[in-house]
């Protein structure tokens, strides 16, 4: 599986929910006719009665989810799909989730730990890159993102130690 997005929130009072796409294409996700929706790794897979894009989230509504109360107990669930239902990437793409676990080092070779996540802020996707105790936020944009090599579990980025 491969976690797209989560859901934020219902959205309305007809069974509806806002979700929080991680997809470069966000209403790319709208294209799927069935998610695996759920917390903690415990998926159950859902049809898609209807899913629009709306600003900076979709607008979704499972089938057999007719009503605000129903649709909240869907907040913080992860949105995810099969990895085998994903188009295929170009070169120099790649799914978030295919990251998480890398470490992180700069051009001076400089451990800066390892991804943890992304979250986006508005205007690029951040990485979260956890080294000793500590968090760094490491922006998804320009010229940061150096080399990803999946084989060796690096990623290269020009980001110093000390930002």
């Amino acid at each position: 599986m491969v976690v797209m997005g989560r859901v934020t929130a219902p959205w309305g009072v007809k069974g509806a929910v806002k979700i929080e796409s991680w997809s470069a294409e966000r209403a790319s996700l709208c294209r799927f006719p069935a998610w695996w929706v759920g917390k903690a790794g415990r998926l159950q897979e859902l049809a898609v009665a209807e899913c629009r894009d709306q600003g900076a989230y979709l607008i979704a509504r499972f089938r057999g989810c007719e009503n605000r109360d129903q649709a909240d107990a869907y907040r913080g669930a992860e949105v995810a799909l099969r990895r085998e239902d994903l188009p295929e990437l170009r070169e120099h793409e790649y799914y978030q989730a295919d990251l998480i676990g890398l470490e992180v080092v700069n051009g001076s070779g400089e451990s800066l730990g390892r991804v943890t996540g992304f979250f986006d802020n508005g205007a690029h996707a951040v990485m979260l890159v956890r080294h000793e105790g500590s968090e760094r936020l490491v922006p998804v944009a320009g010229e940061v993102i150096r080399r990803v090599d999946l084989k060796s579990g690096r990623l290269e980025v020009d980001w110093g130690a000390d930002w």
